[in-house]
């Protein structure tokens, strides 16, 4: 901010002193009118385009030779006026008179409507258009308008594609030098804003006061169609934008649209591929920083957000938050097709591609396609036979990691899911989950077409409907049996092979199946197996 303001009075300084008062001589044909006759003369220079004065290292001319000696200092790097307080330096006396209320806290400009108070006069000018609407620095090329010439001459650069500002460290360039300034501190890793409350700190001091918030617990803004508030105001706008329905930002693409240039920028990677962000650690590589930042706490293993009601802790906050629900049964994303509600909005878009039928994730090796791309990349490993995760008890061998957690509570006896209504708990929740319709008596959804048989869930009802259609898909190698479902076709496979993995405790025999097992020690307990 400090070093925006010092340009702008180097600006002003480039810049004759205008006044627009009325009633005063020395008007200009621009109907522009100045206190003094000698301001008149200099203003008049620019309908005359007379910029005797060149830069010899860049293209830009100046009314005056003191301006041109002003602007030089910006290719020379000299900062004459330095700060007492600190090690900052800068062009002008006026810069540094302008930092030093940064020290002594002093902001001495208050707005007359809401007594907000500023260091600096063009701040209050700015914030003051605010509340008057005014917007005079329109855009040619689109409908937008702005309260600075600065900020329309920012936003120009985007119909123009300039980049001007390049990084010397990376490829990357930037509209204005102060992004560039920002981007480069990601290189020498400064971070010199200071959170007071936590170890936190920040490039820059604008995401140090957004940080500050989380621990204030201020939102101020609030939307008047639902009455949620927000922590900042762009979070307010782009939460706006669901009510209005408009996706200013589109992919060149394909046509898609989305509310925030950083979806659309987050978007078109899936066209490009391109990833520049790279974990240090592994060779993971992600779309955005905020993603690689995410991702590096699982090296470091820091998961600074804590559930109050569990002993559970979330990289992010967003996580913690959603986990909360399932202490609350809050599900505030409700299924329109079916009533069905979730706990996060991922979920009920996933939920409703069950109902579109859309599935935009294909298979290269065979004809499956699936509704997220991490299934996609789970079903790939079928094919390549990789099974990384390896159980230390026995052989077995699994595609994913929480697969081989589960299995491994078989070895240790633990059932972490327990009913509340019956002493009944289980290995993983989704089982208790389909266990708790017994209980509830919830609605069979799932309701077959050919019979009036209806199920707890669309697996269940897949798994039945072979039966009508006489689809047995998985066929044994062996002999000539085929099945219905994969798993009675490994339990039938242990016939050839001989073995029996379920044994029992009180005598050497052993079974193939748990539920044989089960039926079985029903002898040496005394129970009639059937009564």
């Amino acid at each position: 901010m400090e070093e925006k303001l010092e340009y702008l009075e180097y600006e002003a300084m480039m810049r004759p002193e205008v006044h627009q008062i009325t009633g005063r001589s020395n008007e200009c044909k621009c109907t522009k009118v100045f206190r003094r006759k000698q301001n008149l003369k200099h203003h008049q220079k620019i309908h005359a385009v007379e910029k005797v004065y060149e830069c010899s290292e860049c293209c830009k001319a100046f009314i005056k030779k003191e301006q041109l000696e002003l602007h030089q200092k910006i290719h020379t790097g000299v900062k004459p006026y330095k700060c007492t307080e600190c090690d900052k330096a800068f062009i002008t006396n006026g810069g540094l008179t302008s930092h030093r209320k940064v020290h002594t806290g002093e902001k001495p400009y208050e707005c007359t409507e809401c007594n907000k108070v500023f260091r600096w006069k063009t701040n209050l000018k700015w914030h003051q258009q605010i509340h008057t609407g005014q917007r005079p620095y329109e855009c040619t090329e689109c409908d937008k308008a702005f309260f600075t010439n600065g900020n329309l001459m920012k936003h120009q650069k985007v119909h123009t594609g300039e980049r001007p500002y390049q990084c010397t460290e990376c490829d990357k360039t930037f509209i204005t030098n102060s992004e560039l300034k920002h981007h480069q501190k990601t290189h020498t890793g400064e971070r010199p804003y200071h959170c007071t409350e936590c170890d936190k700190a920040f490039i820059t001091n604008a995401n140090l006061i957004r940080h500050q918030k989380t621990h204030t617990g201020e939102k101020p803004y609030k939307c008047t169609e639902c009455n949620k508030v927000f922590g900042f105001k762009r979070n307010l706008k782009l939460h706006q934008q669901i009510h209005t329905g408009e996706r200013p930002f589109n992919c060149t693409q394909c046509g898609k649209a989305f509310i925030s240039n950083g979806n659309l920028l987050r978007h078109r990677s899936v066209h490009t591929g391109e990833k520049p962000y790279q974990c240090r650690e592994c060779e993971k590589a992600f779309i955005t920083n905020g993603e690689l930042t995410r991702h590096q706490k699982v090296h470091t293993g820091e998961r600074p957000f804590k559930c109050t009601e569990c002993e559970k802790a979330f990289f992010i906050k967003s996580r913690l938050i959603q986990h909360q629900r399932v202490h609350t049964g809050v599900k505030p994303y409700q299924c329109t097709e079916c009533c069905k509600a979730f706990i996060a909005k991922r979920e009920l878009k996933l939920h409703q591609k069950t109902h579109t039928g859309e599935k935009p994730y294909q298979c290269s090796e065979c004809d499956k396609a699936f509704i997220k791309s991490g299934a996609l990349k789970r079903h790939q490993k079928v094919h390549t036979g990789e099974r990384p995760f390896n159980c230390t008890e026995c052989e077995k061998a699994f595609i994913l990691k929480s697969r081989l957690m589960q299995h491994q509570r078989v070895h240790t006896g633990e059932k972490p899911y327990q009913c509340n209504e019956c002493d009944k708990a289980f290995i993983i929740n989704r089982d208790l989950k389909r266990h708790q319709k017994i209980h509830t008596g919830e609605k069979l959804l799932y309701q077959c077409t050919e019979c009036d048989k209806a199920f707890i869930t669309n697996g269940f009802l897949k798994r039945h409907q072979k039966i009508h259609t006489g689809e047995r898909p998985y066929k044994c190698t062996e002999c000539d049996k085929a099945y219905i479902t994969k798993d009675a076709l490994k339990q039938h496979k242990k016939i050839h092979t001989g073995e029996k993995p379920y044994q029992c405790t009180e005598c050497d025999k052993a079974f193939i199946t748990k539920g044989n097992l089960k039926q079985h020690q029903k002898i040496h307990n005394r129970e009639k197996p059937y009564e």
